[in-house]
């Protein structure tokens, strides 16, 4: 049977920018109580008294104080690498795309700068290139059954100094965060043992490696 502090911390877990500004203690836990007091009531199914609610917020507020004293902290400190002209194809998963992948980097001179990323997932594939390349790759990717098309982007990389990212829990996640704070739409993430790469819209680049340089330079 659900409780007042369960459906709370659902709620609550439901709103990331809620829970980090519950985290960060800079919300009113009452306005936020008296806010969602008409849905804890409703998934509850009975009447439930403010302060009930007050106190179950303030027991997930300490809960997640107490989880960020336990995460490791990071040293941010790195370059920002910025490139324009990123396309970024999506094309279902097949052997025969499979098969073509071995010699995709041919496209490509990496000894010039260019991109190139290929993501392998469970159903589909997406590949990262230059817009230049475009023509190539739709040649390249002949019989194949391409899902969608995106050009305009950028490739905004973090080069951390340090080597401990990959063995940081909630780095990606604090990155990530920062970026849905200033409403930048991420179309793709790539990551080495020391790189953090974002694919944005061209329109979001220079808002996101404001963002993104604040982070490295804090």
């Amino acid at each position: 049977m659900p409780t007042v502090s369960h459906i709370v911390k659902k709620i609550v877990s439901e709103q990331p920018f809620v829970e980090e500004a519950l985290g960060n203690g800079i919300i009113s836990i009452a306005n936020l109580a008296e806010n969602m007091v008409p849905r804890v009531e409703k998934e509850l199914g009975s009447k439930v008294k403010q302060a009930a609610v007050v106190m179950a917020i303030r027991r997930y507020a300490e809960e997640i104080a107490g989880h960020r004293k336990k995460t490791k902290s990071f040293n941010y400190a790195g370059e920002i690498i910025m490139k324009s002209n990123i396309c970024d194809f999506t094309v279902i998963k097949s052997n025969t795309l499979l098969a073509k992948l071995k010699n995709i980097h041919n496209l490509v001179n990496f000894e010039r700068g260019d991109t190139l990323n290929v993501i392998v997932g469970n159903n589909q594939v997406s590949v990262i290139i230059n817009e230049k390349y475009m023509q190539n790759l739709e040649k390249f990717l002949s019989g194949e059954k391409i899902l969608n098309k995106e050009k305009g982007l950028v490739s905004l990389t973090i080069i951390f100094t340090s080597d401990d990212f990959l063995h940081t829990p909630g780095i990606v996640f604090d990155t990530v965060r920062r970026l849905a704070w200033e409403n930048i739409n991420i179309y793709e993430i790539v990551s080495t043992m020391t790189e953090l790469a974002f694919i944005l819209s061209k329109s979001d680049s220079m808002k996101a490696y404001e963002v993104l340089q604040k982070l490295v330079s804090r």
